[in-house]
């Protein structure tokens, strides 16, 4: 393995070969015209008879003689004189002055006594000699001024057609246009990529493997009467794995894989896209059984009829077209399965997710707690950690993070440790991380004033001090009033992972997004500006509540939005008196939890005022000393639980093993990890908050 990828490596690409390939165009003709400057004869010439030539010689009009044996020709250099004699222009077309005449010699054997004969008149009349030279070859000059210019247009004219009809360097030439860009893959030349480096993604995984493994045991299947399947459509939210999972199927299969994005299809030229989409298919055809992959699917797979070109042919159309044909047409691709991606599902044409074509479509979600682990585990194969790391608290964390934030965490926390010249990537290398990606570049050097810093203080132990005192409230990490990004105070929570969220939940969460602006009101005695993102985070679970979830007293189960993306929007779906109840309900809901806000931290003033000088104090405080000022909270959250199970479960290990060194001592009693939870679960927790201590 290791060999082919240097074999690989050292192969040139298409764009530097295109590069050697005009260099040597551009040396060529460089020395060309090298050669035509140099041999080309610049000098004003005139044909004449031996008699002229002989006349000319005799009566001193001639410096110099240059006979050419082989062709039986001389040339003389007139001088000035001379060329008035014999009226030859002296200005060539070059600018030189330089006057030659030319004659066919009638016996090249005997020249030589006649330049003697010439040389010893014109000593008696007291003129200078002639000089003479020899010189071969004068042929080859002649078909070189004659034909090579026309040598080089030729063979420049045929560079250019090459590099047309090839692609130009890999970049599509216009005799090529209609030919596919997808990327082969095969035995030889695979991605390196299996289904062990895609950590989570638990279901779809099993749903890829199937098809997989149908490729390389079809009897097992067939034998059943199973058909192998048309296609499977990877939807999820950016970052969750699709591509990747694509990357391990080429790794996996033993078939040839083709794969292509979806803006590839797209050119400026009418009827590109459909001819790729055909030329595509054919190489599937002939290399079945196989797999193509289309990445980013939506570029020309969005529902017809919705183009903003008002009835005007769209190329998109045109290759959704021809990709329907393709897929499930008149004629049959038996062995070649489909891939796509996209995360726009919504906005595809029905008839490309009917069965048929696209069979399953399988939703890659956001990773939840066990994924994240998995996926941790992965990225931080090559990463020099702490031992003592704890990668299901690391998970809690980054609640909410996709595949590639958490690659880009682990990538964040090794730089930090190698900027802080550190051996290994230890926990608060990641914490620092996870606060770069998620509030931005801490910024210490940014000016305050005492009393913004009070302000700022203020608002984030309101913060802390809500979502410590109410049920839904996230459990608290850290708060912190060091600027960082565009924020100058945030304070990191622990979410919980809820598949179903009850009213009170949403409640409770625009509770604590208000708090911070209730604290400013309370203890300040003025507002700022710094709560507009809560401010807006908060109206949209507001109009949530009344639009979408029918939480409303005075607009129960009512919703409002098109989930399937089918609405263009261009009108309201409710009438005006119905829009002037929305906003109402929504300016309600938010004065209630406003009010409330300001009511609990009333009721626990002296607290939040010591959380707030403790903040002034230190700038960032985290959990305990929050637990320190509040005490423990009174609701616990799923997260508590799990971790008191798990510590539970440890307790329980450890006397198992002691059992086992001591098989004579009898076994204690103990609660298994179920019934723990289930008792857990049993419990009956009312919704008022707790009473101040």
């Amino acid at each position: 393995m290791p060999q082919k990828n240097k074999r690989n490596n050292n192969k040139k690409s298409p764009f530097a070969k295109s590069l050697m390939g005009m260099y040597w165009m551009y040396a060529l003709i460089i020395l060309a015209l090298i050669a035509l400057f140099q041999f080309s004869d610049s000098s004003a010439t005139k044909n004449l008879d031996w008699t002229e030539f002989e006349k000319a010689a005799t009566n001193g009009y001639i410096s110099k003689i240059t006979v050419f044996p082989e062709s039986g020709e001389a040339q003389g250099y007139i001088t000035k004189q001379g060329a008035k004699q014999l009226n030859i222009d002296t200005k060539s077309r070059l600018g030189s002055e330089q006057v030659k005449v030319k004659a066919n010699i009638p016996s090249p054997d005997k020249i030589q006594d006649k330049i003697d004969d010439w040389n010893s008149s014109l000593e008696k009349e007291g003129k200078p000699a002639i000089s003479v030279e020899y010189e071969k070859g004068s042929n080859l000059m002649k078909i070189l001024w004659y034909f090579g210019p026309i040598v080089v247009i030729v063979f420049f004219m045929y560079y250019l057609s090459r590099r047309m009809s090839s692609g130009g360097g890999g970049a599509g030439g216009i005799f090529n246009v209609g030919k596919s860009k997808a990327l082969v893959f095969d035995k030889n030349n695979g991605t390196n990529v299996t289904f062990k480096d895609v950590a989570g993604l638990a279901e779809a995984k099993v749903e890829i493997e199937e098809i997989v493994d149908f490729l390389k045991n079809p009897e097992r299947y067939t034998e059943l009467g199973a058909k192998i399947p048309r296609g499977a459509l990877l939807v999820g939210p950016p970052g969750t794995g699709k591509t990747l999972l694509a990357k391990a199927v080429a790794g996996e299969a033993n078939v040839p894989f083709l794969s292509m994005s979806g803006s590839d299809f797209v050119e400026m030229f009418v009827g590109v896209g459909a001819a790729r989409v055909r030329d595509l298919f054919k190489q599937a055809k002939e290399k079945a059984p196989c797999i193509v992959f289309i990445d980013e699917i939506d570029a020309v797979g969005r529902a017809r009829g919705k183009n903003p070109n008002m009835g005007s042919n769209d190329e998109r159309e045109n290759t959704l077209n021809q990709m329907l044909t393709e897929m499930d047409g008149f004629q049959s691709n038996n062995g070649v399965i489909c891939l796509a991606a996209t995360n726009r599902a919504d906005m595809l044409d029905k008839a490309l997710l009917r069965p048929g074509r696209f069979d399953r479509q399988i939703y890659v979600d956001l990773p939840e707690l066990t994924d994240r682990v998995d996926i941790f585990k992965v990225h931080l194969r090559n990463i020099k950690v702490d031992q003592d790391l704890d990668l299901e608290q690391l998970a809690r964390q980054t609640q909410g993070f996709s595949g590639a934030d958490i690659a880009n965490v682990c990538n964040e926390a090794a730089l930090i440790a190698a900027r802080n010249n550190k051996k290994i990537v230890s926990w608060n290398d990641f914490m620092s991380a996870i606060d770069r990606i998620v509030g931005g570049l801490e910024k210490k050097s940014r000016i305050i004033t005492d009393e913004e810093k009070f302000s700022i203080a203020t608002h984030e132990a309101g913060h802390a001090t809500i979502t410590w005192m109410i049920k839904y409230g996230n459990p608290l990490v850290k708060v912190t009033i060091v600027p960082r990004g565009r924020a100058l105070g945030a304070a990191w929570y622990a979410p919980e992972e809820r598949q179903i969220i009850p009213t009170q939940a949403l409640l409770d969460t625009m509770c604590g997004l208000l708090a911070g602006r209730a604290a400013e009101e309370l203890f300040t005695g003025q507002i700022g500006t710094g709560a507009s993102d809560d401010l807006e985070k908060c109206t949209k679970i507001a109009k949530s509540l009344v639009l979408v979830y029918g939480m409303s007293d005075k607009l129960p189960n009512i919703n409002y939005t098109d989930s399937t993306g089918q609405d263009m929007g261009f009108t309201k779906p409710y009438s005006e008196n119905t829009a002037e109840l929305i906003d109402s309900e929504v300016k309600r809901i938010i004065n209630e939890q406003y009010e409330r806000a300001k009511e609990i931290l009333r009721k626990y003033a002296a607290q939040h005022n010591q959380i707030r000088d403790l903040l002034i104090e230190k700038e960032v405080i985290y959990h305990d000393d929050v637990e320190k000022i509040l005490g423990k909270r009174q609701w616990k959250s799923r997260t508590d639980e799990i971790i008191e199970i798990n510590k539970k479960e440890e307790e329980l290990r450890i006397e198992r093993e002691k059992e086992e060194n001591d098989p004579g001592t009898p076994p204690p009693f103990s609660k298994t990890s179920q019934e723990i939870e289930n008792k857990n679960n049993d419990r009956n927790i009312d919704n008022e908050e707790p009473k101040s201590k």
